[in-house]
């Protein structure tokens, strides 16, 4: 029977199609030409004027963007993980409608969140800036995590917990000596996910952000309104080899700690 090389060219043309795009943006962050469209020579200005004070705006939005994301994945990762220890732990009539709250914002479109979240800061008289960027972000990061850390609890049995309350632990111990290390891959999971989530939203935070309290993707959007396309670029590029570098570093540690277990 003849092997199918179809599997091997659509795998090829989707990293193509996802990969080609970032090499361009790289290529173009040290391109002279500012539209880039054509190569007309190799420079690190665009570098340079990110760096300088051209570029503090991009800072400014990056260090609320780095705090927003921070503020808000602590606290969907503390609501999401009791609200999915409810939700496994409890049974009730109303579970069903507990689990609908949970699942809504997986599957509501952010332009109605956003809206809806505007008009509530709106009725209560609340000033728009961080604090309703993170309560927004928030929002919509509980339901992630609850489900990442729900995933994990399905194998949990909670036996477990009784077992150790009959060896003399108490409620606190049983917690964070038996029930937390059992589901923290589930938490860190949510974590990571929750924090990607409010770093790259736009949709929302476009609705909820105040004067002063510009966002990175905000920021992005702007520029490209103005054709700072090359800063763009730039920026871009020393995203991704920040994303690398950690990486690279964490498969490092990772193999250095399974040489010494092992």
């Amino acid at each position: 029977m003849r092997r199918s090389h179809f599997p091997a060219i659509l795998t090829w043309a989707v990293l193509i199609f996802f990969y080609v795009p970032i090499i361009l943006l790289v290529i173009n962050s040290f391109n002279l030409n500012r539209q880039g469209t054509v190569w007309t020579g190799f420079t690190l200005k665009w570098y340079e004027q990110l760096f300088s004070a051209k570029g503090r705006a991009i800072w400014s939005a990056l260090s609320n963007t780095l705090i927003v994301a921070l503020l808000s994945t602590v606290g969907a990762t503390i609501l999401g993980t009791c609200g999915a220890f409810a939700l496994h732990k409890f049974k009730s009539k109303f579970q069903n409608f507990h689990y609908c709250l949970i699942y809504t914002p997986l599957v509501v479109p952010d332009i109605l969140i956003g809206i809806s979240l505007l008009i509530f800061f709106m009725a209560v008289k609340i000033q728009l800036g961080l604090s309703t960027i993170v309560i927004a972000h928030i929002t919509f990061c509980v339901s992630y995590v609850a489900m990442a850390v729900l995933s994990r609890l399905q194998d949990f049995d909670m036996t477990i917990l009784e077992a150790a309350r009959d060896l003399g632990a108490n409620r606190w111990t049983t917690t964070w000596k038996v029930l937390v290390p059992i589901i923290l891959p589930g938490i860190f999971a949510g974590a990571l996910l929750a924090f990607t989530l409010s770093i790259d939203d736009f949709v929302i935070t476009f609705f909820v952000n105040g004067p002063g309290t510009t966002t990175l993707p905000i920021q992005i959007q702007g520029m490209i309104k103005r054709g700072a396309l090359p800063l763009i670029n730039a920026l871009s590029t020393l995203l991704l080899a920040i994303t690398f570098l950690a990486i690279l570093g964490y498969q490092i540690l990772l193999k250095r700690s399974q040489r010494q277990s092992g």
